[in-house]
Parts: structure tokens; C-alpha cells; sequence
């Protein structure tokens, strides 16, 4: 069959990525075509264009580059329709995905698919009803959704698990790298490591990184070690840094989390990705303007957590410093606790259990393609 996808930046890349290596290993002949990026084209098919084309974050670069943006999405409708896929698969970016879907289920016959699905349970509810009307199957990741959709908005979905499962699984039983030769290979001391995750995007590192390094830096029998996000260069870090002593790796963020004792971590994938390697953390998000974040936090967002972690396993196991409660003090104070009350490190690691086990099994892309495909199946049936 032919498989049509979009995603709008580097995790939607990696995601769908996996997704169609699981579908050609159940659909041999699958022809693929796609708005994505470099790992997609690995897999193999024909790239449109890729996200990076796509990918503009904050209102002030959306509005400067909106014709840009229409241009796009006038060239992806037009290039699904020319080609005729089988499916159409959009992953996550649901402010582009959705009005690609909006069009497609008006125009055409063409099913649409919508694979790790649009976190409206946090912001913008009312998309619901797009969805509803537009997606004719929807897949999602998160144990919570199922309730979230099902119960609360009476739409069917399926939960295939969750692919970041598979991305820890499938690192851990490939590399079985010692403390002692991490830390020889990236020219590090022998003290144990507190792993700081600052975000993948400069104004997240603009905002989180210098006091991440204050709170941190403080704790002289441990090294700081920095995983440096793709496409952000050292240079950037380095007027954040100062002279905090502090050393930065790029492209080996699970290798540092195998091996770090404690960590500090900007809210989005990279909390899960801690839990899932067991490692006690501290999740630190400043904005600017923390107060007023924080009031539309407690009155306006719909949910009681920003981490995954907390969010799966639906009560605090991190501690959440965010806004106007994410400062040097708090941060030192949660990660002094997480360093050196065993107790509190335990109930911690235990919390990280039961997340774990609400995720369930490895296999997210292999479920997800094997649905998809009988779903097509019947279709061609009926």
C-alpha cells in the first residue's frame, strides 16, 4: 500500500521513522512519501520536503514566515491528492496536521490517520471536534488519553504504548558501556554525575540552564555533565555557562542517563526518558514571566501536571519547579533530597515502577503498524 506522512520536527521525524520500518516489515511492497526528515528518509520513500522547512515556534516567527506556511500546506494538500495514497498518517504538529486533515476528509476518499495524538487534554480541547470530524483512526501513546477521549469525549482510539519504551529498551540491551569507560571516553572525572537536560530549543536552555548550573554547582562531590541538544552548538551554551564547571557531551543523552546519579530535567520527553532509566530528578521549567505562568497553570491549563511522568502515573512522583516556583534555592533544596534521603530517592524510583508498568511493553511501532494495516484491510473488505 501507500503511505502518505507528516511531521513537523525532529521527534515527529524519529517517531514516524520507526512507524514505517514496523509497517514495510508487515507490508513488504509499502511505497512511502512524506513531508519529514533525515531518519524517515533512511527507511526509505520519497521526502517532499523537510520539517525543518516547516518548523516555526512562538507567535512572532509564525506571523513573520505565514506565507511561507500556507505556501506549504497548499503544496502538501496538493501532492496528496496528485499521488492517491492508501493512508494518509499525520504524527503529532496538529497545528498544521489538522487543517492537512480538515481538507483531505473534505476533498477526498482518503483515510486519515493520526499517529501519537494531539495533547488537547492540556490546551485547546475544543480541537476535539476537528478530530471528531476529520481523523478517521486515531493512535495514541499515552495511557491517559483513552480515558481522556473515550470516556470524557466518546471517541474511540488506540492505545499502542508508548515508542519511547522502545527507544530505552532497545539502547539498554545494546550497550552495556561501564561508569569507568564513560566517563575515560569523555575525558570526565570519577565522581558520580548529575545529568542536566535543559531543553532542545535556545530559549528553554536561555531560561533553565543558568540556574540548573547555580543549584547544581553547589554540590562539589558529584560533576556536572550537560547533554547538548541537536542543532544547538557549543558556542550557544557557553554564554550560559560562564564559569561554572560543567562539561558538555552532544548525541550520547542515553549514555549519560545510564550512567548519571541524579538529574535535572526541563519538562517534555526527556522526563520520561529519565524514569524510564531510573534516574531521581528534579523537573525544572523557569519562564520570565512565572507568575503570570503560573496563575494560567492553576486556572486556564486542564491538567494538574506538566511531566509525563506525573501525567501517566497520575499523582506527583517527580517534584514539578516550574514558573514562578522554579528557583535556585528550590532546585538546590529537591536535588539535595534526591542526592542524599535514601528514602525519598526510593519512593521516587518506586513512583517510576508503576509509571513503567501503566506504559506496559515495548513494541509501540510494531502495534501501531499492525493495526493500521488490518484497519486498511477491512476497509478494502467493506
Amino acid at each position: 500500500m501507500k503511505y502518505y506522512l507528516i511531521v513537523g520536527e525532529a521527534s515527529g521525524d524519529l517517531h514516524a521513522s520507526h512507524l514505517m520500518a514496523a509497517l514495510k516489515e508487515e507490508d513488504p511492497q509499502a511505497e512511502f512519501r512524506f513531508f519529514g526528515g533525515d531518519l524517515m528518509a533512511a527507511v526509505g520513500g520519497t521526502m517532499v520536503k523537510h520539517y525543518k522547512e516547516l518548523a516555526y515556534m512562538g507567535f512572532i516567527p509564525v506571523l513573520l514566515h505565514l506565507r511561507t506556511i500556507f505556501a506549504n500546506m497548499k503544496r502538501c494538500k496538493e501532492d496528496i491528492v496528485a499521488w492517491q495514497p492508501d493512508v494518509l498518517i499525520l504524527v503529532d504538529y496538529p497545528g498544521f496536521n489538522l487543517n492537512i486533515a480538515k481538507f483531505i476528509h473534505a476533498r477526498t476518499t482518503i483515510p486519515v490517520y493520526y499517529y501519537i495524538s494531539p495533547k488537547i487534554w492540556a490546551w485547546k480541547e475544543y480541537r476535539i471536534k476537528n478530530i471528531k470530524r476529520d481523523v478517521d483512526e486515531l493512535f495514541s501513546i499515552l495511557p491517559f488519553e483513552v480515558e481522556f477521549f473515550e470516556g470524557k469525549h466518546q471517541y474511540p482510539i488506540h492505545y499502542v504504548g508508548n515508542p519511547t519504551v522502545d527507544e530505552v529498551t532497545a539502547f539498554c540491551s545494546s550497550h552495556s558501556e561501564t561508569f569507568e569507560d564513560f566517563v575515560q571516553s569523555n575525558g570526565l572525572s570519577s565522581q558520580p554525575v548529575i545529568a542536566l537536560l535543559a531543553g532542545s530549543r535556545k530559549q528553554e536552555i536561555k531560561d533553565n540552564l543558568p540556574d540548573m548550573l547555580r543549584a547544581a554547582s553547589t554540590f562539589t562531590d558529584y560533576q556536572l555533565v550537560l547533554a547538548g541538544a541537536p542543532g544547538i552548538s557549543p558556542e550557544y551554551y557557553k554564554q550560559y555557562v560562564g564559569d561554572a564547571k560543567v562539561k558538555i557531551i552532544f548525541g550520547q543523552t542515553f549514555a549519560l542517563l545510564q550512567q548519571a546519579t541524579a538529574a535535572l530535567v526541563t519538562s517534555g520527553t526527556a522526563t520520561l526518558e529519565t524514569a524510564l532509566f531510573r534516574v531521581p530528578q528534579a523537573v525544572c521549567y523557569h519562564t520570565p514571566i512565572g507568575k503570570v505562568i503560573a496563575f494560567l497553570k492553576r486556572h486556564i491549563l486542564n491538567v494538574k501536571y506538566i511531566s509525563l511522568v506525573n501525567l501517566i502515573a497520575n499523582r506527583e512522583v517527580v517534584k514539578e519547579l516550574v514558573a514562578d516556583t522554579m528557583t535556585v534555592e528550590q532546585v538546590r533544596a529537591e536535588l539535595n533530597r534526591i542526592l542524599y534521603n535514601k528514602e525519598y530517592r526510593q519512593q521516587m524510583l518506586d513512583g517510576y515502577q508503576y509509571m513503567a508498568s501503566r506504559l506496559g511493553e515495548a513494541g509501540a511501532p510494531k502495534h501501531a503498524a499492525r493495526k493500521m494495516i488490518d484497519l486498511l484491510n477491512e476497509r478494502c473488505r467493506e
